[in-house]
């Protein structure tokens, strides 16, 4: 499940409510009244009696101060809200309540508190209400629960076998909606269960000029990482698409597709092995095409030969569409 990333604003405030959209909050906390007021400074979902959220039904407050409150707070329902304030401001009335309810929203004065409160337990609450009164702190408790909700990967060296022309096919080309810095990239693959880093075109060329929003993945049919441990067909990625994007360490942050463009292009079939396991992608046949080598640098597809190490990532098979699943299956 995200983790939620709501804004308390019990005080008309329109620097807070600002900092909040812009920060990437998921909804404020307003007084009756001003959920009209806040949703003509951005697309927001609003907290209030006669808010998108409505207090008292889909979210309920509680004061933590006795067993007796956990008690009522594990009682409330799975399916509500349950924002809790401590008395004094400590972690154990979450850590108690963690293993008997979900959907749990902790409230915090700062971005220190909200780190805590993502990862108590390994586990943290469902999400976090900043209650503070500066933008710094929203905009740093923002960037918290961002990097809260970002899967961490483990990348595995895998040896190229070969490459072979495989003729002309449709290739798909992601143009994403930020720069992306060398070494970033997508993760795709004919099989869900193993598939390259591809590297970004943040890259100097005698072809072509850099492109560091574009990656140039690989043909129609082939999976791609999304955000949510998920996977989709590349010819399903379309404008507003989200798509994982990964780094040479495992780092991920989901990303916002531009547009997606799919062309006639000559191609190839890159294979590795990773053990004995077998990792193969159609890529388009032309030397600004790269994979990620282990220390980060691009490798042209051109330019492989067999026994160089890429990045790739690899688990159990078994999606069904685009999330996993345990059943027996074979991709070949």
């Amino acid at each position: 499940m995200k983790k939620l990333f709501w804004v308390s604003i019990p005080k008309w405030n329109k620097n807070l409510v600002t900092a909040a959209i812009e920060s990437g909050a998921d909804a404020i906390l307003l007084l009756r009244g001003f959920s009209k007021k806040a949703k003509e400074l951005g697309l927001i979902r609003t907290i209030a009696v006669d808010g998108d959220l409505k207090l008292g039904k889909d979210v309920k407050e509680f004061t933590i101060t006795s067993k007796e409150v956990e008690n009522d707070v594990a009682a409330a329902g799975e399916k509500v809200f349950k924002i809790i304030r401590n008395k004094d401001w400590s972690i154990i009335p979450l850590e108690n309540l963690i293993s008997k309810t979900s959907h749990i929203i902790q409230t915090v004065p700062n971005y220190a508190k909200a780190k805590l409160a993502l990862t108590t337990m390994e586990v943290g609450a469902d999400g976090i209400l900043l209650e503070t009164a500066e933008a710094s702190e929203i905009v740093a408790t923002g960037k918290i629960v961002r990097e809260a909700n970002n899967e961490k990967l483990q990348l595995v060296r895998a040896k190229i076998e070969s490459t072979e022309p495989v003729g002309v096919a449709d290739r798909v080309c992601v143009d994403t909606t930020a720069i992306l810095k060398p070494g970033e990239g997508i993760l795709a693959g004919d099989s869900s269960s193993a598939m390259f880093l591809v590297f970004n075109e943040n890259v100097e060329s005698p072809y072509c000029d850099p492109r560091p929003f574009r990656v140039n993945v690989g043909a129609v049919h082939a999976y791609v990482r999304l955000p949510d441990n998920k996977t989709g067909y590349l010819n399903e990625v379309k404008s507003g698409s989200q798509i994982l994007i990964c780094n040479e360490k495992g780092n991920t942050f989901p990303l916002a597709v531009g547009r997606a463009k799919i062309e006639k292009r000559p191609m190839l079939l890159v294979r590795g092995k990773i053990g004995s396991k077998a990792v193969t992608l159609v890529m388009q046949n032309a030397e600004t095409i790269r994979l990620t080598k282990p220390n980060g640098k691009p490798i042209s597809i051109t330019k492989l030969k067999k026994g160089d190490e890429v990045l790739a990532f690899v688990e159990d098979a078994g999606r069904h569409f685009g999330v996993k699943v345990k059943e027996t299956i074979m991709e070949r």
